[in-house]
């Protein structure tokens, strides 16, 4: 008896060997609701009027916890959110490092930047004008949301089991340049000419028996299916495809990371048959990608995390003193901003920038800006990178503001000019902003071991 009972051990705990060993990863996941509970701005629209009204889809964080083979630990969530301000990422950042020890590069926060989720502190916070009753509950929301990014870390972490994870890519074409040329200069509108990226990376992650458990995907494109004339609560199209793959695949979590798509719109667009359409469309292309023969990834994790400063263009207290008095009353709040810098001898003059990357050894590399970032670095990145398998996420960790290239920042418009207003920042970048960037990006990208190649 003691003997069989001996054996049954020993087998058992050579099969768990076998499949660790097999798997190579453990993965977790996790996710929480962070809807808003009753009325509240939506964000992403200046013309908005009101708060909320009611709910046409839910809106979620998800974590996906993984651990090498080596006990390396790395965590990537995704929130069905226009943006997460620096403030709210580094309080998630430091909790999370003191209660799980896992230090700032180990953490990826994206935001999908849907334009019908609510209004998260003080991003954007110049649109509007709001009644105390309303910052009150913005600000009581960005509480609880803190509180609930760090409890779905946490959740994934003690989900950790032995898991396999693989790579592929598919297609999307639905994604448009909307930086739009015309006599008077570039409008938003459409550009068929200009430049956008249509992959869909996708990450599936399956249990050790086979079983697929989580699914990351991503698309470069704004989450601006529906306008600003829509008043209810919900995720757009990568709402919609998350829920879609998770009916599809039943179990499975589906995670959307927002890359590149800071001049890129969705198109058609307007109405919620187009959100299903595109949404469908996406998850459709990632179930298919799913279907094939995939790329493993290897079991070995490193990450690196760095905040650089981007330098704005030269600004005058003056100019600010006369646009105090527009009628705009968004560029009016923010020259009011700009003039209490200065008033404290710290005037606007530079921005705090984070770049991260996330190496799966050498199979797959996610590489994260912060900002709306147009499509140009993620291109440039894939060229400089020729041999690395690159996701070039935006939207991470902080998004402070679009963050244009040197050709859009000279081509002028709304993403590296007028959007400025809404963002509280004092005006366009210096032109050296995209080398700035890109330097940095680099050396984030030499930390975990990815060769640089001349283009």
């Amino acid at each position: 008896m003691y003997h069989d009972i001996t054996m049954r051990l020993f087998f058992a705990l050579l099969l768990l060997a076998s499949q660790l060993s097999a798997a190579g990863f453990r993965a977790g996941l996790a996710r929480v609701n962070i809807t808003p509970d009753g009325p509240i701005w939506l964000s992403g629209y200046a013309s908005r009027n009101k708060a909320s009204e009611g709910v046409y889809q839910e809106l979620f964080a998800k974590a996906l916890a993984l651990e090498d083979s080596k006990g390396y630990r790395v965590v990537i969530v995704s929130i069905d959110l226009i943006g997460i301000p620096r403030a709210l990422a580094d309080e998630v950042a430091a909790r999370v490092q003191k209660e799980h020890a896992l230090e700032r590069s180990r953490l990826l926060l994206n935001a999908s930047h849907t334009h019908t989720g609510p209004v998260v502190r003080s991003n954007l916070i110049t649109m509007w004008d709001l009644s105390q009753g309303d910052l009150d509950r913005i600000n009581g929301y960005g509480r609880d949301l803190a509180d609930k990014l760090v409890k779905v870390t946490a959740d994934a972490l003690q989900d950790l089991a032995p898991a396999k994870l693989a790579f592929g890519e598919g297609k999307v074409s639905f994604a448009i340049n909307r930086r739009e040329p015309t006599p008077t200069g570039i409008k938003l509108g459409l550009n068929p000419k200009g430049p956008v990226d249509h992959a869909v990376p996708v990450i599936e992650v399956r249990a050790a028996d086979g079983k697929l458990r989580g699914i990351v995907f991503g698309y470069a494109c704004h989450n601006t299916t529906l306008g600003g004339d829509i008043y209810q609560v919900g995720g757009d199209y990568a709402g919609k495809a998350q829920a879609v793959l998770e009916e599809k695949h039943a179990g499975a979590a589906a995670m959307f990371l927002m890359l590149c798509g800071g001049d890129a719109n969705p198109n058609p667009r307007g109405q919620m048959m187009h959100v299903n359409d595109h949404g469908t469309a996406l998850a459709g292309e990632v179930s298919r990608v799913l279907g094939t023969k995939l790329s493993p990834l290897s079991p070995r994790l490193r990450s690196a995390f760095q905040v650089t400063d981007l330098p704005f263009a030269v600004h005058t207290r003056e100019q600010f003193e006369k646009e105090a008095t527009d009628k705009n009353l968004a560029r009016a709040r923010r020259a009011q901003l700009m003039l209490k810098a200065y008033d404290d001898r710290t005037p606007v003059t530079r921005v705090p920038y984070p770049v991260q990357a996330i190496r799966f050894d050498k199979s797959l590399t996610i590489l994260a800006l912060g900002g709306e970032v147009v499509v140009d670095y993620d291109l440039r990145a894939k060229r400089e990178y020729p041999k690395e398998r690159l996701i070039v996420a935006g939207y991470s960790n902080d998004v402070m503001c679009y963050i244009p290239s040197k050709r859009v920042l000279e081509e002028g418009g709304y993403e590296p000019d007028t959007s400025m207003i809404y963002y509280a920042q004092p005006g366009p970048f210096a032109p050296e902003v995209e080398q700035v960037v890109m330097d940095t990006v680099r050396q984030v990208m030499s930390r975990v071991g990815a060769k640089f190649a001349e283009p």
